[in-house]
């Protein structure tokens, strides 16, 4: 067992920020923030504080800012046939998502399967524009409006999504956006005050944040779902329960230091292609999905033929490095990537993807060099053997 670990698993969870634990440990002792004594007072004041810093990071109102408990619980609350303008009732009566989404979006949230329309991708992993403008034209309004959910950018292959032009369909067609935004958030530029989306996914702990906290973020007031948590009148009544509020004031602070570190990206980047050459140089037969399409600066997803990616991930962490084979959201668990059958590639590829940070360095990559560098060798003298 290595004496030092290499973290590349970033979007996974990030690392909680020094920020994020010195404003959580400051807030461990706060008050009910809906009390209105001055204990009181003190913790809404935390609360909104970091409704502000997340409203910021996506160029959002804070009133339109809604905490939970995490991106699944977010998602849960939006997708929902059931939702309030003012005192009246809107019915969204299909959902349409993408095959390649998040398995808190693929499955679909409070509506029925039946009413769950999945829309394929293309080979680079871009959601197929055109079978989503066919399945809104064809959508019956009169049963209700569509509601359609997708990711600004993969959590496996790192595939950024062209929202902007999704959003165009969308509005054409009569219909609601909602994006989840997790492993966009601090990585990309997100604006929701333009025509970007309805409503944002947001995850605390993908961003050096607590895990345990998230956020919808709204366009506007105008129209909500109804709430997947009743109670209290917490957040405006679209999330009853006493706010968390240590959690939401890491978050706020992971927000504020994510916004400022946007500049960085390019520099990530260049870590990640560092990551990409490696690979390529020790195996070339290897394959790098969605290198055809824009992709996050922090994240690499590949194969290596002859390579068992459950296998190849417990070697790397036998070796101090932590990465992922697909996504970390089954409990462990490691099966075929639902995102690369999506892609086209069938269902028993395996792959590993290494997800990085602003704080990653070079000794990082070097350690991931000599683990992979044995990894190949491994392979090549069992082809010898053969």
């Amino acid at each position: 067992m290595a004496a030092t670990r290499a973290y590349l698993d970033y979007n996974a969870s990030a690392p909680l920020i020094a920020e994020a634990r010195a404003a959580m440990v400051a807030a461990l002792d706060a008050a009910n923030p809906s009390s209105v004594h001055t204990e009181g007072r003190a913790a809404r004041r935390l609360v909104e504080d970091a409704r502000r810093d997340v409203a910021r990071l996506v160029n959002a109102r804070p009133e339109h800012v809604v905490f939970t408990s995490g991106a699944t619980e977010a998602a849960s609350t939006l997708l929902t046939p059931d939702w309030q303008m003012g005192r009246g009732a809107i019915r969204m009566s299909h959902l349409y998502v993408s095959e390649a989404d998040h398995p808190c979006v693929l499955n679909g949230g409070r509506f029925a399967p039946a009413q769950v329309m999945r829309i394929g991708v293309e080979s680079n992993g871009i959601a197929d524009l055109e079978a989503l403008a066919a399945a809104l034209a064809q959508h019956d309004k009169a049963a209700g409006l569509p509601l359609v959910a997708i990711h600004a950018a993969n959590n496996e292959t790192g595939v950024v999504q062209p929202v902007g032009r999704i959003a165009e369909i969308v509005k054409a067609a009569g219909g609601v956006l909602v994006v989840d935004a997790v492993q966009a958030a601090g990585r990309i530029p997100l604006d929701m005050s333009g025509a970007y989306a309805d409503y944002l996914i947001l995850s605390s702990h993908k961003i050096g944040g607590p895990k345990g906290v998230g956020a919808i973020v709204a366009a506007s007031d105008l129209m909500m779902p109804r709430p997947l948590v009743n109670g209290g009148g917490q957040e405006k009544g679209h999330r009853a329960g006493t706010e968390n509020v240590a959690g939401i004031a890491g978050f706020g602070a992971a927000a504020r230091a994510a916004l400022a570190g946007l500049d960085d990206m390019d520099a990530v980047a260049r870590r990640r292609d560092e990551v990409e050459a490696i690979v390529t140089e020790l195996a070339p037969d290897a394959e790098i999905f969605g290198n055809g399409a824009q992709r996050l600066a922090n994240t690499t997803f590949f194969a290596i033929p002859g390579i068992k990616a459950e296998t190849a991930q417990i070697a790397f962490d036998l070796a101090g490095i932590a990465l992922s084979a697909g996504s970390a959201c089954s409990s462990g668990k490691v099966g075929p990537s639902h995102v690369l059958k999506a892609m086209g590639h069938g269902d028993s590829l395996g792959a590993l993807r290494v997800s990085i940070g602003r704080a990653t360095g070079a000794e990082e990559i070097e350690a991931f060099r000599a683990a992979l560098a044995g990894i190949v060798a491994r392979r090549a003298g069992k082809e010898e053997a053969a």
